[in-house]
């Protein structure tokens, strides 16, 4: 069924077309991804679609029935109310009934003899009773405890913005609605948080747009991918990955038209230049036909970032920490931690918010001073701290002024000097964009800007706290080749998993506590590990609470294995053949992957059962290790009787 449809929209901001001819329809159940260079309107379009902006032609067509929820990157709050006030604001009746009674209950602290209210609070408790209120309270507060946020009476005025925009996505997720549409979710909340709300969105029931630069986020929550580019819309069914493959399709097609339009067209012209004596009809026609082909426009092709800038050169020492701390109050961010950066090194910082990630980077850079220990500094070490907050960002300032301000010409990874305008225009802000005041800019557009001034500083070591908030996957694919191959060390905080992955090799994990695991490996290796030890610790857990019968019997410590049981022996003398089996199983579906052309819904069939395959197959090795170990054991108490 359709839920909404907008046609032929169009939407200009001061004298910039954002897009125009636009349409979209967005049916029951459908899981939409929304993405786009910076600046491009998708903000705009969503804003439009959930009914906020009007578009400046073409018309929104919505069913009156059809229940939306937008929340945007910035929501409004009434910090007066207390959280789980908040978070039952809505139009709903339910939900509308749950907030009344958190109203009158808080109500009723202020004057608890009031018989009045406490007659209107049993007749709502009556309500939420025949309603299903409780269940639905009891899920809001699940929701808003897996989003980190605890104490539900506080008044949402005292809370960071990271915590009200956690309330706000709370609201969003328990509303009823046909149509949920989220403005980049994911900013600003931890790794472990993210991967729930992905879990969550998955099993949600509703029809889902949404805007997030996050990529694994968007390949496991989405099935159908909307892309602004150049002011126009196309749309892709499948999730992120196909997406590529179906765009690399259709700019490989769009470039062959284009190939054969300028040889028609030079054909065209060059006729013409002949300068034939007789006007014929067929001449005439050859010459409409010359003007025709010169009007044909082609789709834009994005505008290609290009981050070539030089660095320089750093020596062996870059920076050693020699058992810091940091603490405020009786909460201990950073606790005798250690370690020694060499050059080309690729550090991501993970962990929950509030742990002291940022806290580390703001010593690393010098920003703050430990309680305790020190960090020496190499003396060709040439620093540059991206943070979150653009704090050096006047927005009163031109933007071709605001680069300026870091250097006239730079130099770039070829050895050459480009002026700052000419460095503006690589990072895709054109000349009647540079002469504009900062404000006029997109929050992605401020962050791209702002990235270029850091890099422009031609640093060696690189600091980078939440670079991929507000910035565009495209922009993020950019940064990521330039880190492949930044000479120097780069340290990032990021929740962005797909970013962790392909920029670092080393991780500092945040525990709480002051407490900084250093594991070696990318994010996704540590999630495969730090799930293989929770596994571990669930089956220790089990075998220590068992039945106090069972667990009140005294235990041999002395007790040797003889012999393995019967079911184990057969297992261990049938598992050779079942990994045999599934190792053929796996040949033979990688080389229908390998064969699989352009059926892209038959390759995810493959594919899935590939992971099936290689998951069943990595459990049966772990068993033939265990059963193998114990054969082990048997042939040493043997020897040893």
């Amino acid at each position: 069924m359709n839920l909404i449809t907008v046609e032929n929209i169009k939407k200009v901001y001061g004298d910039k077309t954002l897009f125009e001819n636009v349409t979209l329809g967005i049916q029951s159940n459908e899981r939409i991804g929304l993405i786009g260079i910076n600046g491009t309107g998708k903000s705009t379009l969503l804003k439009i679609i959930a009914g906020l902006v009007e578009p400046d032609e073409g018309r929104r067509i919505a069913n009156n029935q059809v229940r939306i929820e937008y929340l945007s990157q910035n929501p409004e709050f009434d910090l007066d109310s207390t959280v789980i006030q908040q978070v039952f604001k809505s139009q709903d009746p339910v939900l509308q009934l749950v907030y009344q009674f958190h109203l009158t209950t808080s109500a009723l602290a202020e004057n608890n003899n009031d018989s009045v209210i406490q007659k209107k609070l049993a007749d709502l408790s009556h309500q939420m009773e025949l309603e299903g209120g409780w269940e639905i309270e009891a899920n809001a507060k699940g929701v808003l405890t897996k989003l980190g946020v605890t104490n539900f009476s506080t008044p949402v005025g005292q809370l960071s913005g990271g915590q009200r925009k956690r309330v706000a996505m709370a609201r969003a997720l328990i509303q009823p609605v046909d149509l949920l549409i989220l403005d980049e979710p994911t900013n600003h909340i931890d790794n472990e948080t993210i991967e729930w709300l992905e879990e969550y969105l998955r099993k949600y029931r509703g029809s889902l747009l949404l805007i997030t630069h996050d990529r694994y986020f968007l390949n496991r929550v989405a099935n159908r991918i909307i892309e602004l580019d150049g002011g126009s819309l196309f749309s892709y069914e499948g999730n992120y990955e196909i997406f590529l493959e179906k765009k690399a399709e259709r700019e490989e097609s769009e470039l062959t038209q284009q190939r054969k339009h300028s040889i028609l067209l030079k054909n065209e012209l060059a006729w013409l230049r002949k300068g034939a004596k007789a006007r014929t009809t067929k001449q005439k026609f050859r010459v409409q036909r010359a003007e025709e082909l010169k009007e044909v426009k082609f789709g834009q092709e994005e505008g290609k970032l290009d981050i070539s800038i030089g660095s320089q050169r750093l020596g062996k020492k870059v920076m050693e920490v020699n058992k810091i701390s940091k603490s405020y109050g009786e909460l201990s961010l950073v606790k005798n931690f250690e370690y020694s950066f060499t050059p080309g090194d690729r550090v991501g910082i993970v962990g929950r918010n509030g742990t002291g990630k940022s806290t580390l980077l703001n010593m690393l850079a010098g920003k703050i001073t430990p309680d305790s220990g020190e960090i020496e500094v190499g003396q060709t070490v040439k620093l540059s701290y991206y943070d979150q907050e653009n704090v050096e960002m006047d927005n009163s300032l031109r933007v071709i002024d605001y680069i300026k301000e870091t250097a006239e010409y730079v130099k770039t990874a070829d050895g050459s000097r480009i002026s700052a305008s000419q460095m503006l225009e690589r990072f895709l802000f054109p000349p009647n964009v540079q002469w504009t005041p900062i404000a006029s800019l997109s929050g992605g557009e401020k962050r791209r800007l702002y990235l270029l001034r850091k890099l422009m500083e031609e640093p060696n070591v690189l600091l980078l706290d939440e670079p991929t908030n507000d910035l565009d996957i495209h922009t993020l694919t950019i940064l990521e080749d330039y880190l492949d191959h930044f000479p120097g060390t780069v340290v990032i905080v990021s929740h962005d998993r797909f970013f962790l992955d392909r920029t670092v090799e080393h991780l500092f994990v945040f525990e709480g506590n002051g407490q900084i695991l250093d594991y070696y490996g990318n994010y996704s290796d540590y999630v495969a590990w730090r799930q293989e030890n929770l596994e571990i610790s669930e089956k220790q857990e089990i075998t220590t609470k068992k039945p106090k019968e069972e667990s009140e019997k005294p235990i041999n410590t002395n007790t040797k294995l003889k012999k393995l049981s019967y079911k184990d022996q057969r297992e261990f003398d049938e598992i050779d053949n079942v990994i045999a089996d599934l190792e053929a199983k796996l040949e033979a579906i990688q080389a229908k992957i390998d064969q699989g052309g352009s059926d892209f819904q038959l390759l995810q069939e493959h594919i899935q059962k590939q992971e099936e395959l290689q998951a069943k197959l990595d459990k049966t090795m772990e068993r033939w290790m265990e059963l193998t170990e114990m054969v082990e054991e048997i042939e040493e108490n043997k020897r040893n009787a």
